[in-house]
């Protein structure tokens, strides 16, 4: 038997827990009648996930205000299906953040507003995973409440479960995703061209440039590449110098400094691309 602290609806309650201090227990008619201090078996929840942080709870408390019950309901059974399908418990704030980033998406498609996504394509070869569990939520969200929702709403999603994953913030998530745009647009300005966003090499050039942020950010170079670098540089110098005014701009937007060995990697993506 749990105690309760406060009744959110007559389906939510938040209710203080042996192990996790505070817990919030979501069952059909499980708030109903319930006061501070009355007892609810935890086993009669259809499903409990942890706020510790107060600020997170209050947000909750605050989304409750004026959500509707069935979204919410809905909404744990997304994140509900990402935990199943990753196999991990996700960082609390997803309960928050997208609940909260999905009602206000349809709020708008509802008062007619076109939800554009710059980064899609990015997004989607970057993290594969969590964009295949976004469309199905997605895809289940517009059937559960009859709404047709534009494709880069997925995007969106996909970063939300991303950083829950990772535990990075989702301002993080989205400054990599911003940078790798940005040099895709300087390499296609440097090298007059226009990448195809389908090709094959496009596409390892993005998963490339995620891992090597994720790296840099880890500090997990310890590459040495000295002998194929000046081959590279003498082989291909128009590539060569242009991974340098890369690795320059990620410097500036990292905050970290880049190992030389980048360049010789982003020289051999260069080089396909300019060679397509």
């Amino acid at each position: 038997m749990l105690v309760v602290k406060k009744a959110l609806n007559n389906n939510v309650l938040i209710a203080e827990h042996p192990s996790y201090d505070e817990v919030v227990l979501i069952g059909k008619g499980l708030g109903f009648g319930k006061r501070p201090g009355d007892e609810v078996a935890g086993e009669s929840a259809e499903k409990f996930f942890v706020l510790k942080d107060a600020k997170e709870q209050e947000q909750y408390k605050q989304l409750l205000d004026y959500v509707d019950e069935s979204f919410i309901g809905f909404m744990n059974d997304a994140i509900e299906r990402i935990e199943e399908r990753f196999q991990v418990r996700l960082h609390e704030h997803i309960h928050v953040a997208l609940t909260d980033h999905l009602f206000y998406a349809i709020k708008r498609i509802n008062q007619g507003f076109d939800i554009k996504n710059p980064f899609l394509t990015e997004t989607e070869l970057a993290y594969p995973k969590e964009f295949d569990v976004a469309t199905e939520i997605i895809q289940a969200l517009e059937a559960a409440f009859h709404i047709s929702i534009p494709p880069g709403e997925i995007g969106f999603v996909a970063l939300h479960i991303h950083s829950a994953l990772t535990r990075r913030s989702l301002e993080e998530v989205n400054q990599h995703t911003r940078l790798i745009s940005e040099l895709v647009y300087v390499i296609e300005t440097s090298l007059e061209l226009t990448i195809d966003r389908q090709h094959v090499d496009y596409l390892r050039l993005v998963r490339h440039l995620h891992h090597a942020i994720e790296r840099i950010q880890k500090g997990e170079y310890n590459d040495n590449q000295e002998r194929l670098k000046k081959i590279l540089k003498e082989e291909y110098p128009v590539c060569y110098n242009l991974s340098y005014k890369l690795i320059k701009i990620m410097q500036q937007s990292l905050k970290k400094a880049i190992p030389d060995a980048e360049a010789v990697y982003l020289t051999l993506h260069l080089q396909r691309l300019a060679k397509e």
